[in-house]
């Protein structure tokens, strides 16, 4: 089959590899209608991803037709699903909890060690995304293996288009729980760094959840118009200073919750970002954290932190000071896809929810490198690239 393979930094290709074949009685194999790059696949792109090995298969946002199942699959071929990013076991301790993302079962167990060691325990298996997470094959490809698929997708009613439903897999999830974990109250000011992909559902998902108003943070005017179009304020960190400005907004008080939707490559040229910029490039440092650090700042005494944006390792000038005289909360962490989609299909089902404004390109999957150079090149106007394996469109 064809599939997109990483190769190093900034070189992803198409090549033909060995089809995917059933492993586990509870395993099924799904044919890819679409996938999607995300805002994450390009942290995979830049190499600030640890683990990943030459010809590791991309893609965890995708969604196809069942055309073959385990003896203990309870899916059956024909059907169309969603496949959440998230790989659960469903039964151990922690998916008793619908905790999914911190599933015990998902890596496999030559793959435990390398979380035990970076982060004190192993994370959940994730497709497509790098050897701690697993070194799953990803579903940017032709067909992909989904383990515990008993557990993991959602069956899509007949006649919904694939671009209605399709992030249901990761991106939508995560910006309802990055809401959710804000504990948005009704009257609540919630401000959004990065309107991405998950910055923007965030919005979507903050108005739902009771929020009065929501500031979104970014500097790309197309994606600050998004924001708008669902009734969010704005502010352009390019020609506003943004602490001030949203002092200003909240008569001194300070937004009430904070989503950072943007991590650990955080734009900008600040002082403090231009110091990670340099650590990163030297190999004194990781990650680049200026929008946790001014969420921080903003937010307002005892205010409620959110953040669903990815980190990957040890920072520095994290403002542990202002987050403990502030009174601050902290909620974040891989998202439980499983746990959230079918209220959620059920509410894109009602038209409660839009996906489908988020999309700016359809390619065919042969132009998956093409268009991860152009969302990576010009996130401005690609805030969503969609592929799909057989479709002749060449990338402009």
């Amino acid at each position: 089959m064809r599939a997109l393979t990483w190769h190093g930094k900034h070189d992803v290709r198409v090549d033909t590899v060995d089809d995917p074949e059933i492993l586990n009685p509870r395993d099924a194999i799904i044919k890819i209608t679409s996938t999607a790059i995300c805002g994450s696949d390009l942290h995979l792109y830049d190499g600030y991803i640890p683990t990943m090995q030459a010809g590791d298969i991309l893609g965890h946002e995708f969604m196809g037709e069942v055309v073959e199942v385990g003896a203990k699959s309870t899916l059956q071929k024909g059907q169309r699903v969603v496949v959440p990013f998230t790989i659960a076991c469903g039964s151990c301790y922690h998916c008793g909890k619908h905790q999914y993302s911190a599933c015990d079962n998902g890596l496999p167990a030559d793959n435990q060690d390398i979380g035990q060691e970076m982060y004190g325990q192993p994370m959940s298996g994730l497709f497509g995304y790098s050897h701690l997470t697993g070194g799953y094959a990803g579903g940017q490809a032709e067909y992909v293996r989904v383990p515990f698929s008993d557990v993991g997708p959602i069956i899509i009613p007949d006649g919904v288009e694939d671009e209605k439903v399709l992030f249901l897999s990761d991106i939508l999830p995560t910006g309802w729980m990055a809401a959710e974990n804000a504990d948005i109250e009704p009257g609540d000011t919630v401000a959004v760094w990065g309107c991405g992909p998950v910055g923007l559902f965030a919005v979507q998902s903050a108005f739902l959840m009771g929020a009065e108003r929501v500031i979104a943070i970014d500097h790309f005017p197309h994606r600050l118009e998004l924001a708008k179009k669902f009734g969010a304020e704005t502010i352009n960190f390019e020609e506003t200073a943004t602490y001030e400005a949203l002092l200003q907004m909240t008569g001194g008080i300070g937004p009430d919750a904070v989503i950072d939707a943007v991590g650990l490559e955080a734009h900008g040229f600040f002082v403090d970002n231009v110091i990670d910029q340099i650590k990163a490039s030297t190999f004194l440092g990781t990650d680049r954290i200026h929008s946790i650090r001014q969420a921080i700042i903003a937010c307002r005494k005892g205010g409620r932190v959110s953040m669903p944006a990815v980190y990957g390792g040890f920072v520095d000038k994290f403002p542990l000071g202002a987050f403990m005289e502030k009174g601050l909360t902290l909620k974040t962490g891989q998202t439980h896809v499983q746990h959230y989609m079918p209220a959620l299909l059920n509410a894109i089902m009602e038209n409660k929810i839009d996906t489908t404004f988020l999309i700016s390109h359809t390619l065919g999957l042969e132009d998956a490198p093409q268009g991860y150079k152009m969302f990576h090149d010009n996130q401005n106007e690609v805030t969503k690239v969609v592929l799909k394996p057989g479709l002749a469109l060449a990338a402009e």
